[in-house]
């Protein structure tokens, strides 16, 4: 691995944007740390095990959350991959089928690690059930280890919106991230002065786009104005603070159990702002971090990273739980939470819970490579009638279309319901539908599937756009770290 990284790292074209690839690892990273931080594991006289939330035991904390909840500069960065990604998919393909090989492209890279990882959660929590359904700690461990399987399913959403959105955002600039923010701000007037129902909901939409919108104006270099970064963080930061100050919203720009109004589900306009000021934050240090990744060895390390981040993120929470069964197992004391006993113990927690992230990642990573290697093919369109370009396309972006929505729901699905309960059938409600566990899986397999043929699909001329996926990634192949989720 360590040759393989170094060739990448060396292979790296010199106009690549380093920064991104950083802030990639660095946001994943961050929700990984917040995780293991925020759990709160405690047992009781009858050593029945409950998970809790250190910042709901400890309200001052969630301050932290402020810094901890980074996933808009992981949205951020997402639209400043897709962006490029889409075009040029777009130049290769001289615009036929491009919506239907972008999603192929962009899904075959996420879902093979999700659907990995649901396939081995799904098969272990079937059979925990079966020999142990009265398992407190495995009932615990199968909800909450699907958790966060939520962000996916909102970025699969991103990815479906980014031709249309890309295409406003070419024709108005920063006039559509202004309409999504507006549309952000209503939303939540409708909400907490009129009290409409359903309708913060798509604030899912809305505060996560607008936020992804601030990745295309990146991409086209409308973030580098003078001031304009530290303008951005100013005023998201006094936004922010101000609607917590004087309004309904809470402190914590995480969820918080039991709390009736949260920043997260559904986002809010305060978690809009608060995603303006990380993402002005964080383009004031593009020029200090250009000079660290400057140097071969940091720069092999986020190599090393992006290549795994993914699968890290998926099985961190699994790690963190072995933690805790470990410490079970071995009769080990638990402190009540934020006491100074429980803090002397983080260190140990934190340094247990990384040696089983990187087993974990060392046996499901082969998930997040690339399929084998292909060679990169050029489709030949230019000298196809229009007719013949026509109905190479017919039915390839609408079963594209259905396909990523099939996999968006089927995601969130079973991020709200998780693994328990799937021999009772439990269920959960999803906006206003119910969904159980096999359900929600069935449906992403279906979508991943119907993605996977409209991508490829065969054109009169013999040749197909699953000839160019095989292009797109052959040429990514050459590239330390393509643009991914």
């Amino acid at each position: 691995m360590e040759l393989n990284t170094r060739s990448l790292a060396e292979a790296t074209p010199a106009g690549r944007d380093r920064y991104i690839d950083l802030l990639r690892v660095a946001s994943l990273g961050t929700v990984v740390l917040g995780h293991w931080l925020m759990a709160a594991v405690t047992v009781d006289a009858d050593g029945r095990a409950g998970v809790g939330n250190l910042l709901a035991v400890e309200p001052s904390l969630q301050l932290l959350t402020w810094l901890l909840q980074i996933m808009p500069v992981f949205f951020f960065v997402g639209g400043f991959s897709h962006a490029l990604s889409y075009r040029s998919l777009h130049r290769r393909l001289e615009g036929q089928g491009v919506y239907a090989a972008f999603l192929r492209a962009r899904l075959r890279r996420l879902l093979r690690p999700v659907m990995l990882f649901v396939t081995v959660w799904g098969v272990t929590a079937f059979t925990l059930q079966l020999i142990a359904p009265d398992s407190q700690l495995a009932n615990i461990a199968a909800r909450l280890v699907a958790q966060p399987l939520w962000f996916i399913g909102v970025y699969l959403a991103m990815v479906a919106l980014t031709p249309p959105l890309l295409r406003l955002h070419e024709r108005y600039g920063w006039a559509a991230f202004g309409a999504l923010t507006l549309a952000a701000a209503t939303v939540d007037l409708l909400r907490f002065a009129l009290a409409v129902p359903y309708v913060p909901f798509l604030n899912f939409a809305f505060v996560w786009l607008a936020v992804h919108q601030l990745g295309f104006l990146r991409a086209d270099g409308r973030l580098r104005a003078p001031r304009l970064p530290a303008a951005l963080a100013a005023t998201g930061l006094v936004a922010a603070a101000a609607l917590v100050a004087l309004g309904p919203y809470p402190l914590s720009m995480v969820g918080m159990p039991g709390e009736k109004i949260s920043n997260m589900a559904p986002p809010t306009f305060a978690l809009l702002c608060h995603g303006l000021w990380l993402v002005g934050a964080v383009e004031l240090l593009r020029a200090p971090a250009a000079r660290l990744l400057a140097r071969p060895r940091v720069w092999r390390g986020v190599v090393a990273a992006n290549g795994v981040a993914m699968t890290a993120f998926l099985w961190h929470l699994t790690a963190m739980l072995g933690v805790y069964a470990l410490a079970l197992g071995l009769g080990a004391p638990f402190p009540a939470p934020g006491t100074g006993a429980w803090w002397a113990q983080t260190p140990v927690r934190l340094t247990v819970a990384a040696v089983l992230t990187a087993l974990l990642v060392a046996v499901f990573r082969a998930a997040e490579r690339p399929p084998g290697p292909v060679s990169a093919r050029t489709v030949a369109v230019s000298g196809r009638t229009t007719a013949e370009r026509a109905r190479t396309v017919r039915w390839g972006g609408p079963g594209a279309a259905l396909g990523v929505t099939l996999t968006r729901f089927g995601v969130l699905g079973l991020s709200a319901v998780g693994f328990a309960g799937l021999l009772e059938g439990h269920s959960a409600v999803l906006v206003a539908v119910p969904v159980t566990a096999p359900v929600a899986v069935a449906m992403t397999a279906a979508g991943w599937l119907l993605v996977e043929v409209a991508g490829r699909q065969p054109s009169p001329g013999g040749t197909s756009t699953h000839g160019a996926g095989r292009a797109v990634q052959g040429e990514r192949r050459r590239l330390p770290v393509g643009p991914r989720p």
